[in-house]
């Protein structure tokens, strides 16, 4: 992977990792397309860490009041004491499922799951769901309604990102809106609760590829990716927000399913 191309793929991670679009597949499919390697599952992993930048610097102060609540909460002795220190203690087990699921299957995810056809699948079976998920939603509650049980279960939604094709942000904010939130406060959740997932996984597939004997350009060739998915996610976040204050997901699910529909095209029309 040359200077170039890390560039590009920085971009193209910044701005898919938080709109429903799947960020795993335009980092599998983009390369396809211009003829280049599968840069893998390493590499897209780990210039994630740019974007959780990107959710540290947009939402630092709802991070700041997260932990303050959650230091509250165990000055009182009590978990439960605010909505604020609520959803704090309840976002770590919230994160439980994808991270004991992506460790478990961790081979599968980094070579059979990376596959065209079955990330073309996902792309369309998830736009599927997050169109019932618009029509069944209420889309009236705040994210700060949210009871621990409730936050389980956008956390186990979380979880299907770790099928390529699915997202991240897709899957969770899908979550969110079958169970009354409104389309803005379930993206702001779903930035939250992807903060220790993210984290997580960058900093150990980054310790991998730092004992895997990355050299001095590849160093610079990663953190010129990560640094163009934190400018790009940064821009990113504020985007889908405004989107989703006037209009629904609709249309991402629309451009998942022609995705979808154009890559098997590729591979079998």
């Amino acid at each position: 992977m040359n200077w170039l191309q890390a560039l590009i793929l920085g971009l193209v991670q910044g701005l898919t990792e938080f709109l429903p679009v799947s960020s795993t597949a335009h980092l599998r499919v983009v390369p396809h397309f211009l003829g280049w390697q599968d840069p893998g599952t390493a590499f897209s992993a780990t210039i994630q860490l740019g974007t959780l930048f990107a959710v540290f610097a947009y939402f630092a102060a709802d991070i700041k009041e997260l932990v303050l609540a959650a230091l509250q909460g165990l000055r009182h002795r009590d978990l439960n004491y605010n909505p604020a220190c609520r959803m704090a203690w309840s976002i770590v087990p919230g994160t439980l499922p994808i991270a004991v699921l992506g460790l478990s299957f961790k081979d599968f995810i980094e070579t059979e799951a990376r596959g065209l056809t079955l990330i073309a699948s996902t792309l369309i079976a998830l736009a599927l769901l997050l169109m019932l998920a618009e029509r069944l939603g209420r889309r009236e509650r705040t994210m700060q309604e949210l009871g621990f049980w409730e936050i389980q279960w956008i956390g186990l939604c979380q979880a299907l990102a770790l099928i390529p094709g699915c997202s991240r942000s897709g899957s969770t904010i899908m979550g969110g809106l079958f169970i009354g939130l409104k389309r803005e406060d379930a993206a702001r959740f779903s930035f939250l609760l992807g903060l220790p997932a993210i984290g997580a996984s960058g900093l150990l597939e980054l310790i991998d590829l730092l004992e895997g004997g990355l050299g001095g350009a590849g160093l610079i060739n990663l953190g010129l990716g990560i640094f163009a998915a934190a400018i790009s996610g940064y821009l990113s976040i504020g985007l889908l927000l405004r989107f989703l204050q006037r209009h629904g997901t609709d249309s991402f699910s629309i451009y998942r399913i022609l995705l979808g529909g154009v890559i098997l095209y590729s591979l079998y029309g």
